[in-house]
């Protein structure tokens, strides 16, 4: 799954948010499946001449406008996943004709079912198709305010029963377009967390491919049960879960809200920096996915975003009358998302964003993959001498035969060493590295004095704790959801949302709190304040410093290697180990109760 383009024109339709302009005439000229099947058709209605001219012209432009609308969504596949210019025009042409041919298909519905049988699935397939482009346009743009349109167009497919009919046809493609249909449902609900509608879409898809495979003698069934495994794994990855009164769970969103980050003081200097793109990586072994989407690659997707807005607030709907409101400006910063790329794409992506990085932006790489670790002694100590992530080996073929042995005093081709990424510290590069041998990349040298700066993770945790890898890191949970980070290292597995709400709230006063800390230190590296000015770095920064300062504090993280690192060093004395933060931390803990499993005097344990 891959994501591309900065700012594009909004696609222009009533689907979207406008239509403008019209969908072209059909040729004089033209012979194609649609005529013949259209002869065919209006010939099982009756004698071709009893039918009025106005209704053969009515089945005419349907079948032209479904036609041109397949080629069109086909051609989609053929656009580059990355640039922004290839795909704009393309895409609102595509948004254009399915405008057309939605509003076409309801004025002429009497028409259309008695002269070219217009099933309800037909129409669930262009409602469906819709869906589609709203969510891959949000993949394109980042803006998650297409994700609501996408879930409108689903849902109402679902509320109307639209494939309802396609299990009495004798036919497995149409259940396969059912099946896929619930498949892609389920993903736009995961990010919007509508869990509840999730858990009903899982039932209902598991009732279908049973369905399914009882009816047609299938080889794809080992297939679909294993859709519902991940689903049902992917949704129950969270270690703790909040609880209303009546023990029914609470759906708990880590977007960015507006008081999410913490305030700049008044006359606080700081950078001007702003957040534009990020490439999001996910490649570790047997972690939980679903759609190649890892648990590690949602929560940082979801930490890099605001809570959606709904388009139907700002501009018309579809189906709805024309408003001439323009949506607010985009602001979330632009992702890709790369789920076990080769060293190829991987470089590929990130050279187009670095090419398309606005002056005074931000390229963020978020690296959550398995540690490629050095093989044999190494005399030097440079930027290819320390291992670095797994990058995927399954496409990389070099001479038409897969690299499977290598000399051991080569570097290993498979992984992105922290040498690799030298290039593009050209502009300002953060960097979060989620991985057995995140400390590759502490040993950074910043080459062109831009602004630099490395979160790393542990390395490794403490065996008391219960491992949770399969269900995401623990490092990276702390970057999306501290709070639930902290229940699960103080031993905790659920909470009430009250008390949750309450810590939540002394929480945000800690972050206030490590803002101060980090723009009032006098010894910190500039280049942290330098990227203090966006709101999504300055949360990512309070949290690792949250993250860092617990780990320190808490009984069963003695180890160096159970604290996460930074490249430049933070000054421990004024951040990650100040009285104050740890006095924060400990009252925290009093809250819940679980003070007990930290030490009270840390610097003196040291």
């Amino acid at each position: 799954m891959v994501r591309g383009a900065r700012q594009p024109q909004q696609p222009r339709s009533r689907l979207a948010p406008r239509l403008t302009g019209t969908v072209e005439k059909p040729p004089r000229k033209r012979k194609s499946r649609t005529e013949f099947a259209l002869k065919e058709i209006m010939s099982s209605g009756g004698a071709e001449d009893d039918i009025p001219q106005g209704e053969r012209k009515t089945v005419t432009d349907f079948c032209y406008l479904l036609d041109k609308s397949k080629q069109l969504f086909n051609g989609l596949r053929d656009l580059p996943q990355y640039g922004q210019k290839q795909w704009q025009s393309y895409f609102g042409r595509t948004f254009d004709v399915y405008t057309k041919l939605w509003k076409f298909q309801q004025q002429h519905r009497q028409v259309l079912d008695n002269r070219y049988g217009l099933k309800r699935w037909q129409i669930g397939e262009i409602a469906s198709k819709i869906g589609q482009l709203y969510y891959h346009y949000y993949l394109r743009t980042s803006e998650t305010s297409y994700l609501n349109e996408a879930f409108s167009f689903y849902s109402a497919i679902r509320q109307r029963s639209y494939y309802s009919q396609v299990n009495k046809e004798d036919r497995p493609e149409l259940v396969v377009k059912k099946l896929r249909y619930y498949a892609r449902f389920i993903v736009v609900c995961l990010l919007l967390n509508k869990m509840d509608v999730v858990k009903d879409l899982v039932k209902e898809l598991s009732d279908e491919i049973e369905d399914y495979t009882h009816r047609f003698n299938t080889e794809d069934q080992v297939e679909w049960n294993l859709v519902l495994q991940e689903v049902a794994a992917f949704i129950e990855a969270d270690p703790v879960m909040v609880l209303n009164d009546d023990n029914t769970i609470v759906i708990t969103s880590n977007r960015l809200a507006e008081t999410g980050a913490p305030l700049l003081e008044q006359g606080m200097i700081v950078g001007q920096l702003s957040l534009a793109d990020a490439l999001i990586i996910g490649n570790c072994n047997n972690q939980v996915k679903f759609s190649e989407l890892t648990v590690d690659m949602f929560r940082m997707l979801q930490a890099l975003e605001r809570e959606p807005m709904n388009l139907a607030s700002q501009m018309n709907k579809p189906g709805m009358q024309e408003s001439a409101d323009k949506p607010t400006r985009r602001e979330n910063p632009h992702k890709y998302l790369l789920y076990k790329p080769t060293f190829s794409q991987l470089y590929t992506f990130l050279a187009a964003s670095f090419k398309e990085l606005p002056a005074n932006s931000v390229l963020l790489i978020y690296l959550s993959a398995t540690g490629v670790f050095p093989t044999g002694r190494s005399d030097s100590e440079g930027p290819y001498d320390f291992g670095g992530v797994l990058t995927n080996s399954n496409r990389d073929i070099i001479n038409g035969d897969a690299i499977h042995k290598r000399n051991q005093s080569q570097k290993e081709m498979h992984c992105l060493h922290p040498g690799d990424l030298y290039p593009f510290t050209r502009k300002p590069l953060f960097i979060i590295v989620d991985s057995s041998n995140s400390v590759a990349y502490k040993n950074f040298t910043n080459l062109f004095g831009q602004p630099l700066v490395c979160l790393l993770s542990p390395t490794a945790y403490p065996k008391a704790l219960q491992d949770q890898s399969q269900r995401g890191s623990l490092f990276t949970l702390f970057l999306n959801n501290p709070l639930m980070a902290f229940l699960f290292v103080s031993g905790l597995s659920s909470m009430r949302r009250g008390l949750w709400e309450k810590c939540q709230e002394y929480l945000r006063k800690i972050n206030r709190d490590i803002a101060q800390l980090l723009t009032h230190s006098r010894s910190i590296d500039q280049a942290f304040l330098q990227f203090f000015g966006d709101e999504f770095l300055r949360l990512l920064l309070t949290r690792f410093i949250f993250c860092s300062a617990t780990m320190r504090m808490h009984k069963i993280f003695r180890e160096t290697r159970n604290y996460p690192e930074s490249y430049p060093q933070l000054p421990r004395d004024e951040t990650v180990e100040n009285p104050h933060l740890q006095k924060h931390i400990l009252e925290l803990a009093s809250i819940l109760d679980v003070r007990n499993v930290f030490f009270e005097n840390t610097i003196d344990d040291y």
